[in-house]
């Protein structure tokens, strides 16, 4: 699994804690979802274990929880570069799943000296928007996702049981599973800024986005489904069509067959997609 070793890296308003793995490739900056910990990569790591990977728990979750002041795309991008600086690496490949991909493509639109490709997983692409959705009912889209942050569990076991309750894809028996929940929590708690998820997830749905400059080589893989067996996918065929006529630099799209947007990642069979468009995308 290479060698791994946990650092802080100072940002504005703290400080984010970033695991990295040293194994065979080039370093590949992995970043996270909106509700999710940098634990979200265990199953790339267990499928492809060649990879070199950076995976910072963003500000407000898990490790970087403590860190104060706006979150935000751009502000999740200037903590990355001081991520890439601490760790003396001028450029990088970088893969981002659902409100990372879409930190990834602000980070490449800003900063197109520091990326040298992108990894889209569900996201980073406009999405198909939740009906009637408004910025100030943010709070009600994602109350689900946040319900688990008012409530003190009894341990991981709990936590566990309604995580995959909401998210059925998982598999409640998936060690790699529960070492992603584990680290979600302290003392009963989650540890996950509700400001903050708000704040991002009003920021992807509402706010500006630049993915029309993207410049690099970019791999967009994405869900069959949505939330669950059946559910519209957040990009239909049709959008993937006209992303490619748009944006020089897509190659086709990868749809991971029988999941939805958690289990493209939180599953085996989905990170191995994932695997193969890294490495696509490493030995361009």
């Amino acid at each position: 699994m290479g060698d791994v070793r946990t650092l802080s890296v100072p940002v504005d308003g703290g400080e984010l804690e970033v695991e990295v793995v040293r194994a065979a490739s080039p370093p590949v900056l992995a970043v996270h979802g909106i509700t999710s910990n940098r634990k979200l990569w265990n199953w790339l790591r267990a499928g492809a274990p060649d990879l070199s990977l950076v995976m910072p728990d963003l500000r407000g979750r898990a490790g970087s929880f403590g860190v104060a002041g706006t979150s935000s795309l751009r502000q999740h991008g200037e903590d990355l570069i001081r991520v890439l600086d601490a760790l003396g690496h001028d450029v990088v490949d970088v893969c981002g799943m659902s409100m990372g991909a879409f930190v990834a493509v602000e980070l490449a639109t800003r900063r197109p000296d520091r990326v040298r490709g992108l990894v889209l997983v569900d996201g980073g692409l406009p999405m198909i928007m939740p009906p009637r959705l408004t910025p100030a009912g943010v709070p009600k889209a994602f109350a689900r996702q946040l319900a688990r942050v008012s409530r003190r569990w009894t341990g991981v076991d709990e936590y566990l049981a309604y995580f995959t309750h909401i998210n059925p894809l998982l598999d409640a028996r998936d060690p790699l599973l529960r070492d992603c929940l584990e680290h979600d929590l302290i003392d009963g708690r989650v540890m996950l800024s509700r400001t903050a998820v708000i704040a991002d997830a009003t920021d992807v749905f509402f706010g500006e986005t630049h993915w029309r400059d993207i410049g690099v080589p970019t791999e967009l893989v994405c869900a069959q489904w949505s939330a669950g067996e059946g559910a519209p996918p957040a990009y239909s065929d049709e959008a993937l069509e006209s992303f490619r006529a748009d944006l020089p630099t897509l190659r086709r799209p990868r749809r991971v067959s029988g999941a939805d947007h958690a289990a493209t990642i939180m599953t085996h069979s989905g990170a191995a997609v994932v695997g193969v468009a890294v490495r696509d995308l490493l030995t361009r």
